[in-house]
């Protein structure tokens, strides 16, 4: 049986994902077997598992830096938030339903047995298992029925190191302060902590960490100074979107609430010949780009409303007029039809909406989720495509036989009788190097970028990163104490 760790942090976007990457790719040079897991998530940024299911996007990259496929073990419990108050739940990579936040505190508990049971099944099958927490052990009023900090790490046996994060401020009042809240015996559980973001010259802070050890009693495993790289890592969080990359082709794409798989554009926002315009509530779609993507949606009619409430409707409608293009995938796929039905409530919201009217399809929702890979093709540049599908929905009409991808030798989303809007349910479109130098061709940009060798080479830098800054032999003892 293998050993864990685990990396909780004293709050939100400390950098515990990262840091699980990296130290995944480190552990991986020095040719360990190991693999993430995350017991539980939130996150509308969901991956495609080859088992068929869903999983967290940093628990995917993680399995990348491991050099594995993605399974759903490495993350059996993700919530998807429908709404401000509800989430999709999904188990060991399978919807089993929505719940409201207040139903979910008091049943999250019954989720231990999978939680408990993905992770064994890793421990079994790796030597090392290394576990990313949730937000932060310091939520005392979520200790009842934890599964994603101190609970599980009780339930078990696995060791922690805490992370703060100084690029915050008060670093030393995080780590402390989480300390001075949490019972003794979930503090127990701590046997160090890292010191990450750190901007300048580390032996700055050298007094910091003294501090720190001395109130605590928990050693220092190192300070990590920031990784600029990591911009062109997938991103899970959407606040991490990048607001305007420069270069000659202007993209535009509305943040809708819910905005979902928006690594999509990921590598759009790496090609130096490409503006990616990532436009924030209350403002105008702009006048200059040449194409507005309507993005994924967990909430499709939900966001549909909230399009129209910024006057987004009003902008993409000019913008055609001007003889712009549009690209919608998923959610934005069938907003840009003439109606969306949900005559079971699967969307989480009303029963029906007029779409935008730019295709002329239908979509009625569906309580089934479709959950694949799918391997695709464009016929006219004659590229491969993998990506995934995640949707509830079934969409049809006129448009849809006029489909400009291929899967399986089958038409696969709509296309206008002019060509200038499209749709598709394919996500990861542009991570095909050869499609995404098509696609850029047919608007006169240039692609320079390997991505997927760009991702490798980036987690081989942050693995090389933490090497030279954290005690990684330390870490593998405090593993082997699991």
């Amino acid at each position: 049986m293998g050993k864990a760790v685990m990396i909780q942090g004293t709050g939100s976007d400390v950098g515990k994902s990262l840091l699980v990457a990296g130290l995944c790719r480190a552990a991986v040079t020095r040719g360990i077997k190991v693999a993430p897991f995350k017991p539980q998530n939130m996150s509308n940024n969901a991956a495609v598992t080859e088992d068929g299911g869903e999983i967290g996007r940093a628990q995917a990259l993680q399995a990348l830096a491991c050099r594995l496929p993605a399974h759903t073990d490495m993350n059996p419990v993700l919530l998807k938030p429908e709404s401000e108050t509800g989430a999709q739940v999904i188990v060991q990579g399978k919807r089993v339903g929505t719940q409201m936040a207040r139903d979910f505190g008091k049943t999250k508990q019954s989720l231990i047995g999978p939680v408990l049971e993905s992770f064994a099944r890793l421990k079994d099958a790796y030597d090392l298992v290394i576990v990313e927490g949730a937000g932060s052990p310091a939520e005392i009023n979520l200790r009842a029925g934890d599964i994603a900090n101190m609970g599980f790490a009780e339930a078990a046996g696995v060791p922690v190191i805490l992370t703060g994060d100084i690029n915050k401020g008060g670093v030393i009042a995080q780590i402390v302060g989480t300390q001075a809240v949490l019972p003794p015996e979930d503090a127990a559980h701590i046997h160090a902590f890292i010191v990450n973001k750190f901007r300048g010259d580390v032996r700055l802070f050298d007094d910091g960490l003294s501090a720190i050890e001395e109130h605590t009693g928990w050693p220092s495993l190192g300070v990590v100074p920031w990784f600029f790289e990591a911009c062109r890592l997938p991103a899970e969080d959407a606040p991490e979107l990048t607001a305007d990359t420069g270069g000659t082709l202007k993209i535009a794409v509305p943040l809708l609430s819910r905005i979902a798989n928006f690594d999509d554009f990921d590598p759009l926002a790496s090609e130096p010949d490409v503006s990616l315009v990532m436009v924030p509530p209350g403002q105008p779609l702009p006048a200059d780009a040449q194409l507005v993507i309507l993005p994924g949606s967990k909430s499709t009619i939900g966001d549909l409303a909230f399009l129209r409430a910024q006057g987004w409707d009003i902008d993409l409608a000019a913008h055609i007029r001007r003889g712009g293009h549009v690209l919608g995938i998923c959610g934005g796929y069938q907003m840009l039809g003439r109606s969306i039905s949900d005559p079971d409530g699967s969307d989480g919201g009303q029963s029906s909406a007029e779409g935008l009217g730019w295709l002329d399809i239908e979509t009625v929702m569906k309580p089934e989720k479709r959950v694949q890979l799918t391997r695709a093709s464009e016929p006219v540049s004659g590229a491969p495509i993998s990506g995934y599908e995640i949707h509830l929905g079934e969409t049809s009409g006129p448009d849809c036989d006029n489909g400009w991808l291929r899967v399986e030798g089958a038409a696969h989303g709509a296309r206008s009788a002019n060509g200038r809007i499209r749709g598709c349910y394919l996500h990861g479109l542009f991570t095909s190097d050869s499609y995404r130098a098509a696609f850029l061709a047919s608007f006169g940009a240039n692609s320079v970028l390997s991505y997927d060798a760009d991702v490798d080479a980036v987690l081989d830098g942050l693995a090389a990163h933490l090497e030279t800054h954290l005690d990684i032999d330390q870490i593998l003892e405090i593993a082997a104490k699991a």
